[in-house]
């Protein structure tokens, strides 16, 4: 049976890792996978996931099933952290997910059965693994315009432009902040516009927010979300706990369903939970089981939110240090960087590079352009200026 298949292609960002572990420079840069690390390059356990995981050995007394929901009192806090002082906040249900990854997959799933032939629209470029799981769930996919490769910035009127043709039988995907890969968000006025797209031609809004409090804070940061959820009667969001609690291996997420009461946000949920049985049965506890804990203490919470704000302080540090770095050697191409938000930037050079970066200097990122600036070191920020000055003459 197995002789007939064909070799699997590799991640374009995972297999990044491999090969830069692989690689004996003592320069080099792991700028592709997605994870925070301090100015040591080490990614650490946060001083309030230590005192939570404490709190749990000592009182936790047993490993039994936790129930397809997964945590309710971690369901609970994901939606009071997105969705608390709109008025969807009484007409929203949640199941804990593996991941966000597993919020998209199960959202997807529960997109197929209410309505088979679903387009989901998503922006150009997104995320790598959205187009693969919603088309693994059955979905077909669509691109809207979204980032502008000349100003680096997201174009919004091409934006809106396309999402007017979106239609009942349309999903519309976007970012809730930090927009991955380009770290080009939209702004106020955009979500107040599409919110106004969709009340006016029946698609449903899909919020994929994974970074809340890397971009402007923690509340400011699910502005446009909470604006759109407080005006619109349907609205799902999947949402991820991976980067502002530095839970990465523990996979924990949410898929949130806020429907026009309560009473069909619980059939969706309900849903959702059928689905879970066929395909993981139940989330895994450890992650939800710290977020729980610290979002009911607080002082874990005001501790963790301390953590938080130092760490995003922290990235609009690399960003101005990388664009002074940059400017100091001689060049303005890459302004933009300081004025992205989030993780990641989209660079605007080619694979080829891309390329020119691994090997001549040890510096791996994605094909498409994409650096991980929170995966940077003060010390590296000249080196890192000097390679793109280089690559991109």
């Amino acid at each position: 049976m197995f002789k007939q298949l064909t070799e699997a292609p590799l991640d374009p960002i995972l297999s990044l890792s491999v090969a830069y572990r692989e690689d004996s420079r003592a320069n080099k840069m792991d700028l592709g996978i997605g994870v925070y690390r301090n100015s040591e390059g080490d990614t650490p356990i946060m001083k309030a996931v230590h005192l939570a995981e404490q709190q749990l050995l000592d009182t936790q007394t047993t490993k039994s099933y936790v129930g397809l929901a997964g945590n309710e009192v971690f369901n609970q806090s994901m939606m009071d952290q997105l969705l608390t002082g709109t008025t969807a906040h009484s007409r929203a249900a949640a199941v804990q997910t593996p991941g966000a990854s597993g919020a998209l997959r199960m959202l997807a799933d529960l997109l197929y059965i209410a309505q088979p032939d679903t387009t989901v629209w998503i922006s150009n470029p997104s995320y790598v693994n959205h187009r693969p799981v919603m088309e693994a769930a059955g979905l077909k996919v669509k691109y809207y315009p979204y980032f502008d490769s000349v100003t680096k910035q997201v174009n919004s009127q091409a934006m809106l432009t396309e999402l007017a043709k979106a239609g009942p039988k349309d999903v519309v995907l976007l970012h809730g902040c930090c927009h991955n890969p380009t770290g080009a968000d939209i702004s106020f006025a955009d979500w107040q516009a599409v919110t106004e797209l969709a009340n006016k031609n029946g698609f449903l809004p899909f919020v994929d927010i994974a970074y809340q409090g890397f971009g402007d804070g923690l509340e400011q940061d699910a502005a446009g979300l909470q604006h759109m959820a407080d005006n619109i009667e349907e609205l799902i969001i999947a949402t991820s706990c991976s980067k502002n609690f530095g839970l990465y291996r523990e996979r924990t997420g949410a898929a949130i369903v806020v429907g026009d009461s309560l009473k069909h946000a619980q059939k969706a949920k309900g849903r959702i939970m059928t689905l879970a049985r066929s395909t993981y049965t139940m989330p895994p506890d450890h992650g939800a089981a710290l977020v729980a804990t610290i979002l009911s203490d607080d002082a874990m919470t005001q501790l963790w939110k301390q953590e938080l704000d130092e760490m995003n302080q922290r990235l609009l540090n690399l960003r101005a240090g990388l664009t002074k770095a940059i400017r100091t050697q001689g060049s303005d191409n890459f302004d933009f960087i300081e004025h992205h938000k989030g993780m990641f930037s989209v660079t605007g050079l080619s694979p080829e590079q891309i390329t020119r970066l691994r090997e001549d200097f040890g510096i791996y990122a994605v094909s498409d352009g994409r650096i991980n600036i929170a995966g940077l070191q003060e010390q590296q920020l000249d080196y890192l200026a000097n390679a793109l000055i280089t690559v991109s003459k």
